[in-house]
Protein backbone atom coordinates (compact mmCIF):
# COMPACT_ATOMS: atom_id res chain seq x y z
CA UNK A 1 0.00 0.00 0.00
CA UNK A 2 1.40 3.56 -0.69
CA UNK A 3 0.07 6.78 0.90
CA UNK A 4 1.01 10.28 -1.39
CA UNK A 5 1.73 13.38 -0.03
CA UNK A 6 2.47 17.12 -1.08
CA UNK A 7 3.49 19.82 1.07
CA UNK A 8 3.40 23.12 -0.30
CA UNK A 9 6.32 25.58 -0.82
CA UNK A 10 7.14 28.35 -2.87
CA UNK A 11 10.65 27.05 -2.92
CA UNK A 12 10.37 23.45 -4.44
CA UNK A 13 7.95 20.51 -4.25
CA UNK A 14 8.08 17.30 -2.53
CA UNK A 15 6.23 14.15 -3.25
CA UNK A 16 6.58 11.05 -1.40
CA UNK A 17 5.50 7.23 -1.16
CA UNK A 18 5.56 4.99 1.85
CA UNK A 19 5.40 1.20 2.08
CA UNK A 20 6.77 -1.52 3.93
CA UNK A 21 10.45 -2.94 2.40
CA UNK A 22 8.45 -6.20 2.43
CA UNK A 23 5.56 -5.32 0.28
CA UNK A 24 8.00 -3.95 -2.20
CA UNK A 25 9.16 -6.50 -4.98
CA UNK A 26 11.59 -3.88 -6.08
CA UNK A 27 13.26 -3.11 -2.85
CA UNK A 28 16.90 -2.44 -2.44
CA UNK A 29 18.53 -5.28 -0.57
CA UNK A 30 19.82 -2.50 1.74
CA UNK A 31 17.10 -1.71 3.53
CA UNK A 32 15.39 -3.97 5.97
CA UNK A 33 12.73 -1.23 7.42
CA UNK A 34 10.25 0.82 5.78
CA UNK A 35 10.93 2.30 2.43
CA UNK A 36 10.33 6.47 1.88
CA UNK A 37 10.19 7.91 -1.78
CA UNK A 38 10.42 11.65 -2.19
CA UNK A 39 10.12 13.76 -5.58
CA UNK A 40 12.07 16.56 -4.44
CA UNK A 41 12.07 19.87 -6.80
CA UNK A 42 14.47 22.87 -6.07
CA UNK A 43 13.96 26.10 -8.53
CA UNK A 44 16.52 29.04 -8.71
CA UNK A 45 17.49 32.08 -10.92
CA UNK A 46 20.89 32.93 -12.29
CA UNK A 47 22.58 36.57 -12.69
CA UNK A 48 22.35 37.04 -16.62
CA UNK A 49 24.71 39.75 -18.62
CA UNK A 50 23.23 39.31 -21.89
CA UNK A 51 19.98 38.38 -23.85
CA UNK A 52 19.09 36.07 -27.14
CA UNK A 53 16.53 38.08 -29.22
CA UNK A 54 14.72 36.73 -31.83
CA UNK A 55 12.94 39.39 -34.73
CA UNK A 56 10.01 38.33 -37.34
CA UNK A 57 10.63 40.21 -40.46
CA UNK A 58 7.61 40.26 -43.37
CA UNK A 59 7.61 41.79 -46.42
CA UNK A 60 4.19 41.99 -49.09
CA UNK A 61 3.27 43.02 -52.48
CA UNK A 62 1.67 42.01 -55.83
CA UNK A 63 4.08 39.50 -57.20
CA UNK A 64 6.43 37.18 -55.26
CA UNK A 65 9.68 39.36 -56.76
CA UNK A 66 8.57 42.21 -55.75
CA UNK A 67 8.20 40.64 -52.05
CA UNK A 68 11.24 38.94 -51.75
CA UNK A 69 13.17 42.81 -53.60
CA UNK A 70 10.84 44.76 -50.66
CA UNK A 71 11.93 41.79 -47.89
CA UNK A 72 15.88 41.90 -48.56
CA UNK A 73 15.35 46.06 -48.56
CA UNK A 74 14.11 45.65 -45.47
CA UNK A 75 16.73 43.24 -44.33
CA UNK A 76 19.63 44.90 -45.29
CA UNK A 77 17.88 48.59 -43.36
CA UNK A 78 17.74 45.42 -40.20
CA UNK A 79 21.25 45.01 -40.64
CA UNK A 80 22.56 47.92 -40.38
CA UNK A 81 20.38 49.18 -37.45
CA UNK A 82 21.67 45.84 -35.85
CA UNK A 83 25.46 45.52 -36.51
CA UNK A 84 26.18 48.80 -33.82
CA UNK A 85 23.83 46.92 -31.20
CA UNK A 86 24.49 42.81 -31.53
CA UNK A 87 27.14 40.92 -29.54
CA UNK A 88 28.27 38.41 -32.30
CA UNK A 89 27.23 36.86 -35.37
CA UNK A 90 23.03 36.88 -36.52
CA UNK A 91 21.13 33.85 -37.26
CA UNK A 92 18.75 34.30 -40.40
CA UNK A 93 17.46 31.42 -42.03
CA UNK A 94 15.91 31.24 -45.38
CA UNK A 95 12.87 32.97 -45.72
CA UNK A 96 9.46 31.45 -46.84
CA UNK A 97 6.59 32.94 -49.09
CA UNK A 98 2.40 32.09 -49.90
CA UNK A 99 -0.04 33.96 -51.26
CA UNK A 100 -3.46 35.81 -50.05
CA UNK A 101 -6.59 36.79 -51.83
CA UNK A 102 -7.70 35.96 -54.67
CA UNK A 103 -10.75 34.36 -55.86
CA UNK A 104 -13.99 35.65 -57.87
CA UNK A 105 -17.37 37.75 -56.79
CA UNK A 106 -17.90 40.98 -54.82
CA UNK A 107 -15.71 39.07 -51.49
CA UNK A 108 -12.80 38.35 -53.93
CA UNK A 109 -9.45 40.27 -52.60
CA UNK A 110 -6.43 41.29 -54.53
CA UNK A 111 -3.67 38.88 -54.65
CA UNK A 112 -0.64 39.59 -52.21
CA UNK A 113 2.50 37.84 -51.79
CA UNK A 114 4.20 36.83 -48.79
CA UNK A 115 7.89 36.61 -47.55
CA UNK A 116 8.91 36.40 -44.50
CA UNK A 117 12.24 35.18 -42.07
CA UNK A 118 13.74 35.77 -39.00
CA UNK A 119 16.95 37.38 -37.56
CA UNK A 120 18.08 35.52 -34.45
CA UNK A 121 20.95 37.41 -32.24
CA UNK A 122 22.55 38.25 -29.01
CA UNK A 123 22.35 41.80 -27.32
CA UNK A 124 24.04 42.93 -23.89
CA UNK A 125 22.44 44.10 -21.13
CA UNK A 126 23.15 47.76 -21.50
CA UNK A 127 21.96 47.53 -25.45
CA UNK A 128 18.65 46.09 -24.65
CA UNK A 129 16.49 48.67 -24.54
CA UNK A 130 18.56 50.50 -27.34
CA UNK A 131 17.82 47.31 -29.71
CA UNK A 132 14.31 46.99 -28.75
CA UNK A 133 13.34 50.67 -29.55
CA UNK A 134 15.57 50.53 -32.86
CA UNK A 135 14.39 47.54 -34.64
CA UNK A 136 10.79 47.65 -32.80
CA UNK A 137 10.19 51.20 -35.39
CA UNK A 138 11.43 49.43 -38.76
CA UNK A 139 8.54 48.74 -41.13
CA UNK A 140 8.24 44.92 -41.30
CA UNK A 141 9.70 44.24 -38.38
CA UNK A 142 8.01 42.44 -35.25
CA UNK A 143 9.28 41.80 -31.61
CA UNK A 144 8.97 37.79 -30.96
CA UNK A 145 10.80 37.67 -27.67
CA UNK A 146 13.63 38.46 -25.71
CA UNK A 147 15.64 35.55 -23.56
CA UNK A 148 18.00 36.33 -20.47
CA UNK A 149 21.26 34.53 -20.98
CA UNK A 150 23.35 33.26 -17.93
CA UNK A 151 26.51 35.04 -16.79
CA UNK A 152 29.06 32.90 -17.84
CA UNK A 153 30.22 30.65 -14.38
CA UNK A 154 26.60 31.27 -12.56
CA UNK A 155 24.54 28.98 -13.98
CA UNK A 156 27.27 25.77 -12.99
CA UNK A 157 27.08 27.72 -9.40
CA UNK A 158 23.22 27.72 -9.18
CA UNK A 159 22.76 23.94 -10.11
CA UNK A 160 25.52 22.91 -7.60
CA UNK A 161 22.76 25.18 -5.33
CA UNK A 162 19.98 23.53 -5.87
CA UNK A 163 21.39 20.50 -6.03
CA UNK A 164 22.61 20.86 -2.56
CA UNK A 165 19.33 22.53 -1.64
CA UNK A 166 17.01 19.58 -2.88
CA UNK A 167 18.99 17.14 -1.44
CA UNK A 168 19.22 18.80 2.27
CA UNK A 169 15.11 19.61 1.45
CA UNK A 170 14.68 15.58 1.13
CA UNK A 171 16.74 14.87 3.92
CA UNK A 172 14.70 17.06 6.37
CA UNK A 173 11.60 14.96 4.93
CA UNK A 174 12.78 11.62 5.53
CA UNK A 175 13.89 12.72 9.02
CA UNK A 176 10.62 14.14 9.94
CA UNK A 177 9.12 10.88 8.64
CA UNK A 178 11.03 8.50 10.98
CA UNK A 179 10.22 10.53 13.87
CA UNK A 180 6.72 10.47 12.92
CA UNK A 181 7.19 6.50 12.60
CA UNK A 182 8.98 6.11 15.89
CA UNK A 183 12.45 5.13 13.87
CA UNK A 184 15.83 6.18 14.59
CA UNK A 185 17.66 6.16 11.43
CA UNK A 186 17.63 7.40 8.08
CA UNK A 187 19.53 6.08 5.05
CA UNK A 188 19.57 7.59 1.56
CA UNK A 189 19.85 4.70 -0.92
CA UNK A 190 19.21 6.16 -3.99
CA UNK A 191 19.26 9.26 -5.95
CA UNK A 192 17.31 9.74 -10.06
CA UNK A 193 18.55 13.55 -10.98
CA UNK A 194 16.64 15.46 -13.48
CA UNK A 195 16.89 19.14 -14.56
CA UNK A 196 14.63 21.49 -15.45
CA UNK A 197 15.09 23.86 -18.62
CA UNK A 198 14.99 27.55 -18.91
CA UNK A 199 11.89 30.00 -19.75
CA UNK A 200 10.88 31.05 -22.93
CA UNK A 201 11.36 34.26 -24.63
CA UNK A 202 9.59 37.17 -22.90
CA UNK A 203 7.32 38.37 -26.08
CA UNK A 204 6.65 41.86 -26.29
CA UNK A 205 3.04 42.11 -28.21
CA UNK A 206 3.51 46.19 -29.02
CA UNK A 207 5.76 49.00 -28.32
CA UNK A 208 6.16 51.03 -25.39
CA UNK A 209 6.48 54.69 -24.76
CA UNK A 210 8.55 54.21 -22.08
CA UNK A 211 12.16 52.60 -22.12
CA UNK A 212 12.50 48.64 -21.03
CA UNK A 213 14.90 47.93 -18.25
CA UNK A 214 16.69 44.95 -18.56
CA UNK A 215 16.28 44.73 -14.52
CA UNK A 216 12.79 44.01 -14.97
CA UNK A 217 13.09 41.27 -17.54
CA UNK A 218 12.73 37.83 -16.25
CA UNK A 219 15.98 36.24 -15.44
CA UNK A 220 17.00 32.72 -16.30
CA UNK A 221 15.45 30.09 -14.08
CA UNK A 222 16.77 26.48 -13.39
CA UNK A 223 15.05 23.51 -11.87
CA UNK A 224 16.51 20.45 -10.17
CA UNK A 225 14.47 17.69 -9.92
CA UNK A 226 15.59 14.54 -7.56
CA UNK A 227 13.96 11.11 -6.84
CA UNK A 228 15.19 9.74 -3.56
CA UNK A 229 14.71 6.47 -2.10
CA UNK A 230 15.48 6.23 1.96
CA UNK A 231 15.28 3.48 4.08
CA UNK A 232 13.91 4.03 7.37
CA UNK A 233 14.98 2.16 10.67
Amino acid sequence: MKAWFLPGGVAGAVALALAPAAALAELPPLCAGTLLQLQVEERGKAAFDRFRFDLGLEAEAPTKAEAMALLNGRLAELRAVLRPLQSGELTIPAPSTYRSGGGSGPSAQPVREHASTSVAGEVSKARYDALIQAAGRLPGVSLRGFQAQAAGGTEADLQTALMQRALARGRRQAEGTAQALGLARVRLLRIDQRQGGELRPMPYARMAAASFNPEEAPPPERSVSLGLDYCLF
